[in-house]
């Protein structure tokens, strides 16, 4: 099984410095209470932790068949 993370965007980017605008955008985040999903790396996490404030951030468990 491969954690994924579910992120939804619950506070708006207006206001924040430059930096935290640009990592909701590279989250792929274009309006407030979208939701996306991305694998769970260190890449990934560093983000959230640099937008934490502006987040909401969920585990979802997706087992793999092969």
């Amino acid at each position: 099984m491969s954690a994924k993370l579910k992120i939804k965007l619950t506070r708006s980017p207006i206001g924040y410095a430059q930096n935290q605008k640009d990592t909701a955008r590279s989250l792929g985040f274009k309006k407030m209470h979208q939701t996306v999903i991305h694998d769970d790396t260190p890449v990934i996490r560093g983000m959230i932790h640099t937008i934490r404030h502006m987040l909401e951030v969920e585990t979802v468990t997706v087992e793999e068949t092969v």
